[in-house]
């Protein structure tokens, strides 16, 4: 289980996350929402121990992020988009084998999996060939299988999906819902409303720091008397262009 407590962070004079509370059951797909700068990755980061909460905390796996990050860290998976940070050098069965190394994992672990990932994602064909000579959408392949190689039970992750084609797209979404029904915790940011209806159970969405709303799609239609997650994201953020 995941469990946010008041997480706040500072930078300076600015809040960029301010006091957000929520939970994340096994089992459950948890997706935020808002403009950029809204405080998304801010979010993900402190929960990923990357960022020290200024105040408030976290439990993951009933760990806490301030006390207990080495813990905390050993039970998720990270994957922030955009910032792929793969070996060039390496292959990508080798950047994938190196982080598994780093979870302790041993080489017949390290092979089970890596075989399922790679079937999984559709990567036989390129794991012998150094990241520097793959795709963007290969490479975000490679940096997904990465960050979930010694099978975590909460994955944190930012924007997913950016720079897959449709084919790889149905295959990220596909492998997140099967990890929904092996009961783990998953909570992940994006900005294409379709995706997130389709794969969340419930939605936060965050507008300067604050959790304007949470709910599942249907509640906070309901709540907010719009058709559609796109419309109910508008009226809360309240601005021109923030889609």
């Amino acid at each position: 289980m995941l469990v946010l407590q008041n997480l706040t962070k500072k930078f300076g004079d600015l809040t960029a996350v301010n006091n957000i509370s929520f939970r994340v059951q096994k089992g459950e797909i948890f997706g935020l929402l808002g403009e950029n700068g809204a405080g998304k990755t801010t979010t993900l980061r402190m929960l990923a121990t990357i960022l020290k909460p200024s105040s408030g905390t976290a439990k993951i796996c009933g760990f806490d992020i301030k006390n207990e990050p080495d813990k905390v860290r050993g039970h998720i998976g990270i994957l922030f988009g955009g910032e792929i940070g793969l070996y060039d050098r390496l292959t990508a069965a080798e950047n994938i084998r190196y982080f598994a190394e780093l979870n302790d994992m041993n080489k017949s672990e390290i092979d089970e999996r890596l075989d399922y990932l790679a079937k999984t994602f559709q990567m036989e064909d390129f794991l012998n060939k150094k990241a520097s000579k793959l795709s963007k959408g290969m490479k975000q392949k490679v940096a997904f299988a990465r960050s979930i190689v010694h099978n975590p039970d909460i994955m944190l992750f930012d924007e997913p999906s950016s720079g897959l084609d449709v084919s790889a797209l149905r295959e990220v979404h596909r492998f997140i819902l099967d990890c929904k029904k092996e009961g783990k915790v998953i909570v992940f940011s994006s900005h294409t409303m379709s995706e997130v209806e389709k794969l969340c159970d419930r939605i936060g969405i965050i507008h300067k720091g604050i959790l304007a709303a949470e709910g599942t799609v249907g509640e906070l239609k309901e709540i907010h008397k719009k058709d559609s997650i796109e419309e109910v994201f508008v009226k809360l953020v309240g601005g021109k262009n923030e889609i």
